[in-house]
């Protein structure tokens, strides 16, 4: 911890850094006041993830934190035997928990009935949709949720109590929390966090020099250490306002309804630590990384329209294409510098030739966005409250039979 030990830098979100963090004090002070203030962590998986080592690890971790409210887990599966299979898998959990199988035929049929009401949620599939179902359960009766991705390796108890911590302490009085991490893995030598590096990182910076200034949610964004984290937390008052994004743009949406939705000074950011996760292929326009870095990019684009009214054409982007290739170029030769000095191994011709593809998909996604600039956002639950009332509690019953 030496060298991170040293960094109490404040950013323009409040940053709680690990100098001198007791971990039983942590530990203890999130069952103690969870008591008062339920908890209940999202765990996002797909069926596949049951066959990687990580679930295991992240079961344990979950089976040591001492909490009063529930684990909820959004699973995408195939058929119901993928679905009882995950069920039997967690069965041995201590804590309350609940899979829901958000593809399954009364999820489906649940959300076929929302359509009705005027709520689209059915037409979306993925990550996002999946959280938001999730969300409905959530903020029934928990104070705090939790979200973490199901492919986290070096995960322990600590990842959500640290999360969480912040939101619960009545000293403290955040509404928001987001993680940051260092995405090296010592053992092998390898800088990962790829997308953050070689694309969205310069990109805002790109955006900064085409626009001619910085728009206020660039800043917002830019304060964070990792605005691509998959670890997050808020209260169920801001849980509830959320417009969820339906695509692979759910980290770069939900940061811009914290954006729209919550005080500066309740939003931090928390130092979760060294952190290795499952790494995506390259992929294409519907998969991996390309797919990853073309919703990430017209969430920004809408978030940029919508919020500081940011005049996009093709010129705007052809342009913005060519400078962001320059920014990374800059970047690149920095990580190159920092790779060297730390004794890692670093590809730059790899690194350079993925930031060439990314850049392609600027200029691609962006007249996508043009052609088509409604955003995949599903709309929050008080909308949906509004909809139908008791829609949560009809949720809610549908996943308890399903978990009997």
């Amino acid at each position: 911890m030496g060298v991170r030990s040293m960094d109490i830098k404040q950013e323009e979100v409040t940053t709680l850094h690990e100098i001198n963090i007791k971990r039983e004090n942590i530990l203890s002070k999130v069952e103690e006041i969870s008591q008062e203030r339920r908890i209940s962590i999202i765990m996002p998986m797909l069926y596949s993830e049951l066959k990687n080592d990580a679930i295991k690890n992240i079961m344990k971790g979950l089976g040591k934190l001492r909490f009063h409210g529930d684990i909820i887990i959004p699973l995408s599966a195939k058929n119901e035997h993928e679905f009882e299979h995950v069920k039997k898998f967690f069965s041995g959990m201590k804590q309350e928990h609940y899979i829901i199988w958000c593809n399954g035929p009364r999820i489906t049929s649940f959300l076929e009935d929302l359509k009705e009401e005027g709520i689209k949620a059915i037409k979306y599939e993925g990550k996002g949709r999946d959280v938001w179902i999730a969300m409905g359960v959530a903020t029934l009766n928990s104070y705090a949720i939790a979200f973490h991705d199901a492919d986290i390796r070096t995960y322990d108890e600590m990842i959500p109590a640290k999360l969480l911590f912040p939101i619960l302490e009545p000293k403290l009085d955040f509404k928001f929390s987001k993680g940051y991490y260092a995405r090296v893995n010592l053992e092998t030598g390898t800088i990962y966090g790829r997308v953050f590096r070689l694309f969205l990182h310069p990109l805002l910076k790109a955006l900064e020099n085409e626009i001619g200034y910085e728009p206020d949610f660039l800043n917002f964004l830019r304060g964070f250490r990792y605005p691509l984290a998959g670890e997050f937390a808020m209260t169920k008052d801001v849980a509830i306002d959320v417009d969820m994004p339906g695509d692979w743009g759910i980290e770069i949406g939900v940061l811009a309804e914290i954006y729209r939705n919550v005080a500066r000074k309740r939003i931090c950011q928390v130092d979760l630590g060294m952190y290795e996760h499952k790494h995506q292929i390259m992929g294409d326009r519907e998969k991996g990384l390309i797919r990853m870095v073309r919703d990430i990019f017209k969430t920004l684009l809408r978030v940029l329209i919508e919020e500081d009214h940011i005049q996009v054409s093709e010129a705007f982007l052809t342009s913005l294409s060519v400078i962001y290739q320059r920014v990374a170029q800059d970047a690149i030769r920095q990580y190159h510098a920092d790779a060297i000095f730390n004794s890692l191994n670093y590809d730059r011709h790899e690194e350079e030739s993925m930031m060439e593809k990314f850049s392609r998909h600027i200029l691609d996604a962006g007249m996508e966005y043009l052609r088509k600039p409604i955003g995949s956002r599903i709309p929050d639950w008080l909308r949906t409250i509004s909809a139908k009332r008791k829609v949560r509690e009809e949720l809610f019953e549908i996943v308890v039979e399903e978990n009997e």
